[in-house]
């Protein structure tokens, strides 16, 4: 059984923010999808679009990152009500891990009980090269952050175990083999994967690539593991993408630079745009 703090008082935080939301547009959506870097103009595909921009909305975080516009666009993607959330924050601009995962809860409050997110990461696994596609099978929080400590959504624990409430999957596995089948009948190839959260802001080093890898990842980032462990708190279904920019730091010749994640994330940005349009559309579906 899941032990949780009190809804009403969780909500209660969110309401000045869901107002401002409500006065822009009445849409309650069914999937969330939030977008990383280089890949905001997913959100062009949808359709019947309203934008909400973040300085608007009460203890919405302001992103600093290029490529992060800060904003949620509603609308609908294959017929089903979503919002993007176009601008994530991160762990390294300085905010506490619960402010940068808002968001998630903000959305989760309008109705959407499921969730894509999307990143760019460095490559590990040797075989994947930039512009491949991953599906996230796993995670390795390295950051060693939650957005659940020190917060009154931290569940209290009802036993010895100091657990409290039944552990969920973390990526919904039926919604990605259901994705992964969407893809191959789209030809559009994906991977699957391990990956790892770092804080950052600055790139790994070799040495800590080499041990990521030893420890099972398949790609790095700074991001997605705050937004999916808020998510997986509040009962949301989970389909998480990379998009490999880069090899990982150490593993190729030359400087990594930001310029290069936006430059392969608006070259992958076709078949990407079709593989989140195939796993909207089964999301339903099983």
């Amino acid at each position: 059984m899941f032990v949780r703090s009190d809804p009403t008082a969780r909500d209660a935080a969110l309401t000045p923010a869901i107002d401002t939301v409500r006065e822009h547009t009445s849409l309650e959506p069914q999937i969330a999808l939030i977008l990383g870097s280089g890949l905001g103009a997913l959100a062009d595909a949808a359709t019947d679009t309203t934008v909400v921009d973040g300085p608007e909305i009460p203890g919405y975080p302001a992103s600093t990152v290029s490529g992060h516009h800060g904003r949620l666009v509603f609308g609908r993607l294959e017929d089903t009500p979503v919002v993007f959330v176009q601008g994530r924050v991160h762990l390294y601009e300085g905010y506490p891990v619960q402010t940068l995962t808002m968001p998630v809860r903000l959305v989760h409050a309008l109705g959407a009980e499921r969730m894509v997110v999307t990143n760019s990461a460095g490559g590990i696994n040797r075989t994947f090269h930039p512009g491949t596609l991953m599906f996230i099978t796993g995670h390795l929080n390295m950051a060693f952050a939650a957005p659940g400590v020190g917060s009154d959504r931290t569940p209290r624990p009802t036993g010895g175990d100091g657990g409290g409430r039944r552990h969920r999957p973390y990526y919904d596995a039926a919604w990605t083999d259901r994705a992964e089948d969407v893809a191959r009948a789209l030809d559009v190839d994906v991977r699957r994967g391990v990956y790892a959260w770092t804080l950052g802001p600055s790139y790994e080093t070799k040495a800590e690539v080499e041990a990521l890898e030893r420890l099972g990842a398949d790609a790095v980032g700074m991001s997605t593991v705050p937004e999916v462990l808020q998510a997986q708190e509040l009962g949301m279904d989970v389909v998480g993408l990379s998009t490999i920019t880069n090899p990982a730091a150490g593993l190729a010749d030359g400087a990594l630079d930001h310029d290069e994640v936006l430059e392969v994330g608006a070259q992958v940005r076709g078949p990407l745009t079709t593989l989140v349009r195939g796993v909207v559309r089964v999301a339903e579906d099983g």
